[in-house]
Parts: C-alpha cells; sequence; structure tokens
C-alpha cells in the first residue's frame, strides 16, 4: 500500500469544545484504492473525526488535503463535488420516494440537471442506465418501485450506499454500514460493501470486528481522539495495547 498515492490526508487534527479536546493531533493517510478502517471504542472520537473531514466541522487546529487540494475550510457540499462522500450511521432517505425516484434525483442532481427526477428519468438515458446499473450493483432492482419507508433495514442501508456511489466519489466514508441491520439481511450487505469499486477509497467506520478484520487492509486506531497505532489487519489484531484497550480477549481469532 505505501507505494499507491495519498488521496485524502489528515494533518495534526484538534478538535476542541470548550474545555474538552475531542480529536488530539490526529494524523491520518487514506491510500488510493485503500479499504482503510478507523476503529476505537465508543467516545474514542471517530464520528468527530469524520465529521472534520466531511465539513461537517471546522478544526481548531490541523489541515486536511484531498487529493492535494486543501479543503480544510471547504463546506460539505462542495467536498461532495471534489470526490469526498459520506454515508450516514443513521439512515437518511426520503421515505415516500422509492429507490428508483431516490437515485435518479441523485444522478440529476450530481450531473447538475436540476432537482427534479422525473424529466430527467424520462427524458435522459444517461441517467436512466446509471440508475439501473447502481440498483442492479446494490441488489435494489426488486424493491425499486416500493417507496422507502417500507424497505427492509437492510435495504435502506443499501439504499444509502448507493445514493453515496451514485454522486461518484473517488473517497467514500462508510460509518457503520451495518449498524442496526437484522443478522438475516447482513450478508447482502458484506457482499455488497466488499465488492465496491477497486478505484474508489474507502474509509471504514465499524464497530462489527468481523466486517473490519475481512474488509479492511489497514486499520488506525482511535483512542481517547488521539491515534493510538496503524497497521494491517494482522499488526492490529496482535498488539498489546490495542488488545488491552478494545478487542478484549475474544478477538484472537482474527490474528
Amino acid at each position: 500500500m505505501s507505494a499507491a498515492p495519498t488521496v485524502l490526508s489528515a494533518r495534526g487534527l484538534v478538535m476542541r469544545f470548550g474545555g474538552i479536546t475531542a480529536t488530539n493531533n490526529v494524523t491520518l493517510d487514506l491510500k488510493k484504492g485503500a479499504r482503510h478502517a478507523l476503529i476505537g471504542p465508543n467516545g474514542a472520537g471517530k464520528t468527530t473525526l469524520i465529521n472534520l473531514l466531511t465539513g461537517v466541522l471546522e478544526p481548531t487546529e490541523g489541515s486536511i488535503t484531498l487529493e492535494g487540494l486543501d479543503i480544510t475550510r471547504l463546506a460539505p457540499h462542495q467536498r461532495v463535488h471534489r470526490g469526498m462522500v459520506r454515508t450516514f450511521q443513521i439512515n437518511q432517505l426520503f421515505d415516500t420516494l422509492t429507490p428508483l425516484q431516490t437515485l435518479a434525483l441523485t444522478v440529476s442532481q450530481h450531473r447538475r440537471l436540476g432537482t427534479r427526477w422525473w424529466p430527467s428519468l424520462g427524458s435522459n438515458q444517461a441517467v436512466a442506465e446509471r440508475c439501473e446499473v447502481l440498483l442492479e450493483q446494490f441488489h435494489l432492482t426488486d424493491v425499486m418501485n416500493q417507496p422507502t419507508r417500507v424497505l427492509a433495514y437492510g435495504k435502506r442501508r443499501l439504499l444509502e450506499i448507493a445514493i453515496a456511489l451514485a454522486c461518484e466519489p473517488r473517497v467514500l466514508l462508510l460509518d457503520e454500514p451495518v449498524a442496526g441491520v437484522p443478522a438475516g439481511e447482513r450478508e447482502e450487505l458484506l457482499q455488497t460493501v466488499a465488492a465496491l469499486p477497486a478505484d474508489v477509497s474507502v474509509l471504514l467506520i465499524e464497530h462489527d470486528m468481523d466486517l473490519v478484520f475481512s474488509f479492511a487492509n489497514r486499520m488506525t486506531v482511535l483512542v481517547n481522539g488521539t491515534v493510538l497505532t496503524e497497521g494491517d489487519p494482522e499488526q492490529i489484531a496482535n498488539d498489546p495495547q490495542v488488545k488491552a484497550v478494545y478487542l478484549g480477549h475474544g478477538e484472537e481469532a482474527h490474528g
């Protein structure tokens, strides 16, 4: 991985809320095509770090670059247009729209064709074709005309990732993609995450260690807002510090 160029780089990120330091001098490099997991116990500062990377928060100190461009002060939507897209831990979808309508709207907006999905879907062949590909890729074809509110939760998470991919990201931040998904719906989701395009660099935030160790080729461990260590999955699984603060004694099988 070291030979791959860095697409997203955080340098010395600090985030203070009053007297509390939520992110403490965090440095992180996401390589091109990476499958990089960010892990740590509750309260480690993972969500704060993602909010800094995506522009929801502005850091107290430090800088963020995307493909060599300083984006530290850019608004979230500007980062999306530059190729960084995030999914959310808590599902954020239009309940009354169908998956087909939702994706058509997203593709149309991304291609700056306006915010109405119906003319784009009816008259723009490129939008229709892109939606068809996404629906198939994310196992949504069978439910594409159902209102989102009636979809199984696993399908809603798949739709959320499909929306992110519709924005044609070069960097994708996956925020706990299997959170709340029932066991019976997880396999489809796990397979879809594993099959994400190789040219998309992925930063995964996840508590599910089975997913983390099956997906990631690089891992950063965050504790109390500070980077504890970083390495490949085998190094992390066998790191005494990580075992002590996070993995516990039941994770040795991942080594």
